[in-house]
This record gives C-alpha cells, structure tokens and sequence, in this order.
C-alpha cells in the first residue's frame, strides 16, 4: 500500500511538472522514498508493479537492471479468482526484522564470493551450507529455492498449468514460514484454513510478520473457502479477517 501511494504521487509529479522520467526512474526513486525516508531497506517489487503493471498479465521483473517481461495470467478465465485475505495482524517492517534478513543475505554473498544469491542455484547448495551458520544458509535457502520457483511459475502461467502453480505457491509459503521465518500465527492460520478448504495454492504476501495472505482458488469455492478462514480465526480467537477479490491490473496513470 505504501507503494502504490508514492507510485501515484510520482506519475502525478512527474505530469504535472513535465519531468519526463521513466517507469524505471521512478520505481527507483520511490524505493529511494522508502529506503531513506522511511527507513525499510525493501527492494523494487512493489513500486515497479504499481508503475508497470497491465491488466491481465503478471510481471517478471529481473530487479539488477529492471528489465522486465508481462505474463499473461488467466484467472478469470480458467474459473478462478485470486482471494486476499487480511489477516488484520499489524506488520511494521521498520522493527528491524525485515532490516536483519536482508542484511543475513548480504553478508552470506561476501561469505559465497558472489555479488548477488542470483548467481547460486539450488545445486549450489550443499556448498553454502558447509559454508554458513545454520540460521544463515536458511535463509539463503529460501531465497534461492524462491527464484527457482518464480522461474517455474512462469512456464506454469504461460502453460496455464493452475494445479503446478497452486503447488509453488504453496511451497513459497511453506519456505517463507520455515526458512526465511517472517510469518506469523495469522498468517499461517490463513493459510492452513484456506488450503483445507480447497484453495490450489495459499500463501504470505508482503514483508511479513502480519499483513495479508493470498490464496488462489476456484471462483465456485468463494464462499467455502472464506467461511473456513472466518471460522479458523474464530476458533483461534483472531480479529475477524478481511477479504478481497483481485485481478491483474494497469499500473499508476494519469486520469484525464
């Protein structure tokens, strides 16, 4: 959400006053705004598919020279709908927690002789971890077994393969959760819940440690399924949970 505010603010600057930038320019400089002003050392994700993004199509993004590739994705289509579910649990990504994983990663590519875990496979990993502390090479194993899905989940998009795509989305969670640990009991009570109820695939979104959780199911299982995540939060005594309905859409404009 902090994204899409400043993502707004900069087409809206850079209209008003002729700046002419470009996306990636000012996917940067919005990141800069939080990085600086704000205080989160995030990455470019957020701010680069607000500004870029079109509807209808997931974005590849290769975040060392933000170069990027459109996906088509065909929910709707296919009879399913991309559910979000607000755990309601505050997240602040300025604790710290956010701050020291990336800085774990940092210093493991130092320890790898890598300028960036981009260029570890997953076959790299036997030698990280004879290399790492434990702690460490956990974290460095969820970052690169995470890139070796987003891989995979492009040719499932492409491929319109929704049942593979529901398994790497649950995996990603499941890394998120044990490797990289930034979730959270909502999270993962969200997550649970939907996936008993018939969800292909549920996962964390975010920084973690709160926020919201997707959950990609059949649009004929709507109802079930949000009435199990309603009543896990019940049953855990959780503030009641939010729900939205989502489809890929265009990025930030300027409406005239």
């Amino acid at each position: 959400s902090s994204a899409a505010l400043e993502c707004a603010v900069a087409i809206a600057l850079n209209h008003h006053f002729s700046l002419h930038q470009s996306l990636a320019g000012l996917a940067r400089a919005t990141q800069r705004a939080e990085n600086e002003y704000v205080g989160v050392p995030c990455g470019i994700m957020d701010q680069s598919i607000s500004l870029m993004g079109r509807a209808g199509y997931a974005l590849l993004l290769d975040c060392r020279d933000l170069s990027t590739q459109l996906v088509p994705v065909d929910f709707l289509g296919s009879g399913l709908q991309l559910l979000i579910i607000d755990t309601r649990a505050h997240h602040a990504l300025v604790d710290g927690g956010y701050a020291a994983r990336r800085a774990s990663c940092e210093s493991a590519t130092e320890i790898l002789k890598v300028s960036s875990l981009r260029e570890f496979s997953v076959d790299d990993l036997p030698r990280a971890k004879s290399l790492l502390d434990q702690q460490t090479y956990q974290r460095v194993r969820h970052v690169v077994t995470e890139i070796n899905r987003v891989e995979q989940a492009v040719v499932a998009l492409k491929s319109k393969d929704f049942t593979a795509l529901g398994t790497l989305i649950n995996q990603s969670h499941d890394s998120l959760r044990d490797d990289y640990t930034v979730s959270c009991p909502e999270l993962d009570c969200a997550v649970d819940a939907a996936r008993s109820a018939g969800a292909l695939g549920a996962r964390m979104v975010g920084g973690g440690f709160g926020g919201s959780a997707i959950a990609l199911i059949h649009s004929s299982d709507a109802v079930k399924v949000t009435l199990a995540v309603e009543r896990a939060f019940a049953e855990r005594g959780f503030t009641a949970p939010r729900f939205f309905d989502s489809l890929p859409s265009d990025g930030a404009k300027v409406i005239s």
